[in-house]
């Protein structure tokens, strides 16, 4: 059931097979046996293409939740046990990650050696199911969350050279007279954000002729004096820490953006990722800061 639910949720067998780490010709083999059981086709398949019949839809249904009630049960012996197992699979940001989740999530597997983690980075936003998650750790606005685990700030910094030379803007309305090295994610720029009593955050479209989809990247530009930029106070502490770069606008220009942890709905939280969760709302909070 659980091989047909992924090459039905994946759309095709050697998605599924990948996802499950085992060969297409295994996969195709796992749903004709449930096919020759049940007496009834599932899956219209052709060389480019498969589809559900009308009965496998409804067999699909009864799987989810044939399977969601399995997996509570399987972590109801995990919480007996106290003692998460199997694979955690999480995705998150490059950098977010890199820096401030995987130390937690190391440190959790440390603790727990029947704990396997299966880690992936990347700034856009994957899909859970397809993707196979039991976690994601995002940061923004999302139109579906799960859980706030930390905030993070968001600061306008500068080189003092560049400070020296074009001047340290005192307003959000100064903004525009300087050179921005600009984020672009997805192929689109986005704007920077400042908060406001009550209102929607405050917009501004920094113009600059620097733009690049690594926020390092951003921050190394910025210490060399090629213009302000607007990046997480994590990322720069250290720079801000020695001077390389140096904050501006004050509590004005500090935005917050809150990071969030998301997992698929479910009758029951697995343990492991349950303590991924709890681990991370603990540590977060301080490395974010």
């Amino acid at each position: 059931m659980a091989v047909f639910l992924k090459a039905v949720d994946l759309g095709s067998f050697a998605a599924a097979a990948e996802a499950l780490e085992m060969s297409g010709p295994m996969v195709g083999k796992h749903v004709r046996f449930l096919e020759q059981r049940l007496g009834v086709r599932l899956i219209h398949r052709t060389t480019r293409r498969q589809s559900l019949t009308e009965f496998g839809h409804v067999y699909y249904e009864r799987c989810r939740a044939v399977l969601a009630e399995a997996d509570a049960a399987d972590a109801l012996a995990s919480d007996q046990l106290s003692e998460p197992r199997g694979r955690l699979r999480v995705t998150m940001p490059a950098l977010l990650g890199r820096i401030c989740v995987v130390p937690t999530l190391l440190k959790l597997a440390q603790k727990y050696p029947a704990l396997e983690l299966d880690l992936a980075f990347g700034d856009p936003v994957a899909d859970l199911m397809e993707g196979g998650y039991d976690l994601a750790i995002r940061t923004g606005e999302l139109n579906e969350q799960s859980g706030v685990i930390a905030r993070q700030r968001m600061v306008v910094c500068g080189s003092r050279a560049y400070l020296k030379a074009h001047g340290k803007p005192r307003a959000l309305d100064e903004l525009d007279q300087h050179q921005a090295i600009v984020y672009r994610r997805s192929g689109g720029v986005r704007p920077w954000l400042f908060p406001r009593d009550g209102q929607p955050p405050r917009e501004v479209w920094p113009a600059g002729r620097l733009r690049l989809d690594d926020l390092e990247a951003i921050a190394d530009a910025a210490a060399r004096g090629m213009g302000l930029a607007w990046l997480p106070s994590w990322l720069v502490r250290e720079r801000l820490d020695s001077g390389a770069l140096v904050r501006v606008l004050g509590i004005e220009g500090e935005f917050p953006y809150d990071c969030h942890a998301l997992w698929l709905p479910t009758p029951r939280l697995p343990l492991k990722v349950r303590l991924a969760v709890d681990a991370l709302a603990a540590a977060l909070p301080k490395l974010v800061a």
